[in-house]
């Protein structure tokens, strides 16, 4: 009967692995409130890029601004030079001439206060954008901390929930009684201490002899014991798969994580190989790669473009201008073509933000992709020349009002009746 007594309840283990799948549903409610999160940060990160973006114009606008003035300054002193040989030739006129000279330097001493004003105003500018970036990295920091220590603090708070409640259970079963109730039926007081743990369960044990002493036998406790035996043994054995099947799920995911990393890394450095090629044939110079950031893990990594074009200094893709991340863009797509071809590649005004040079450059390496992936390249352009280098067109035509009409062009066909006539 003592072995029965501190054998398990099938109820509480049935209570305590639906509080584990509530506790789980929970976990994984958490986890999606996080990627909402930081699916908000990352929008948040997007716009100050635009933010960026949108400084680095005005700086630009600033030095066209400076250089303007720096052009006036010179008109003004040519003015200046104007005004000194008038000043030679008309000496009748000699406090006029000054008077002129004194509002041309007063002007140009205006420009350069403006000038300076901008300048301080864009650093001023730039290390408040520093300091937004540095205070967002510490926010996610301590966001993280916090949900690890709330996630501890949850356990915590379960286990003890799960022994209070098991406590609470004993009582009602073994003293029959409410567990408010105890310290009436112990005969202590409120606020008296409680006596020693040891002498307690000294004197539990000898009434619970005296009371299996005067109650009746009960027969069925053998078979009793073996059942309940059985289906402890049955729930350790169920226990003991459903632990060995997690430990075969986890390597197989390790296993599957490991090999996406390896492929995922080959594909990466065949996919850079490529793109540093295209980048310096489309430029015509100039060096540019691929770079995982944000984490040692390339299957948590983000992707980003560091591009230098002739002439200028390395930096990310979102700094360039539009014409340089275009053929950026087509850099990295056809990089991604020769790494895996496919039949087929549609390409909507891609041409559109490039000048007539970058636009030869752009149809010779689509000639040359064409060859050699044997890839059928169908371009949406309102280009012309773009729209010469093609095998065939088509358009669209309103002959009558309302009524559009598909009108097709072989140009490949067309330069041999030319060629015979």
């Amino acid at each position: 009967m003592a072995s029965l007594a501190v054998t398990p309840d099938v109820s509480a283990l049935e209570e305590r692995l639906a509080n584990l799948r509530l506790e789980v549903s929970t976990d994984r409610a958490a986890f999606a409130e996080a990627r909402a999160t930081y699916d908000g940060l990352s929008r948040e990160k997007s716009l100050r890029g635009q933010r960026l973006e949108a400084i680095e114009r005005e700086r630009k606008s600033w030095i066209d601004r400076a250089s303007n003035a720096e052009k006036q300054i010179a008109i003004l002193r040519e003015r200046q030079e104007e005004s000194q040989r008038e000043r030679k030739a008309l000496n009748d006129a000699p406090s006029a001439l000054e008077e002129r000279r004194g509002a041309l330097n007063t002007q140009i001493a205006e420009a350069e206060t403006l000038r300076k004003d901008a300048a301080g105003q864009l650093a001023i500018t730039e290390a408040e954008l520093t300091k937004a970036d540095r205070a967002a990295v510490v926010a996610l920091t301590v966001l993280s901390e916090t949900r690890e220590t709330s996630a501890r603090a949850e356990e915590r708070l379960g286990a003890a929930r799960e022994r209070g409640d098991e406590i609470e259970s004993r009582i009602r079963e073994e003293l029959e009684c409410e567990p408010h109730k105890v310290n009436v039926i112990a005969g202590l007081d409120e606020d008296a201490s409680l006596p020693e743990i040891d002498v307690i369960e000294r004197k539990l044990e000898r009434y619970k002899a005296e009371r299996e002493r005067l109650g009746a036998v009960n027969l069925r406790a053998e078979i009793e014991q073996t059942e309940i035996a059985e289906q402890r043994d049955t729930l350790i054995s169920e226990s003991e798969d459903l632990t060995e099947a997690i430990r075969r799920l986890r390597q197989g995911i390790q296993s599957l994580n490991s090999e996406g990393r390896e492929r995922l890394l080959a594909a990466f450095e065949a996919v850079n190989e490529q793109f540093q090629r295209l980048f310096t044939h489309l430029f015509g110079g100039g060096t540019a790669e691929l770079q995982l950031v944000e984490s040692d893990d390339p299957l948590d990594a983000g992707l980003e473009i560091i591009a230098r074009p002739p002439g200028k200094k390395p930096q990310t893709m979102t700094l360039l201008s539009g014409g340089e991340q275009a053929l950026t863009a087509l850099a990295l797509i056809f990089a991604v073509f020769l790494t895996n071809p496919a039949p087929i590649c549609v390409l909507d005004e891609v041409d559109a933000p490039l000048d007539d040079h970058n636009v030869e450059r752009f149809c010779n390496l689509m000639d040359e992709m064409s060859d050699s992936t044997q890839t059928r390249f169908m371009i949406i352009t309102h280009n012309p020349i773009t729209m010469a280098r093609m095998n065939r067109l088509f358009g669209v035509t309103m002959a009558e009002r309302g009524v559009s009409q598909l009108v097709s062009v072989d140009l490949e066909t067309a330069e041999r009746f030319r060629e015979s006539g």
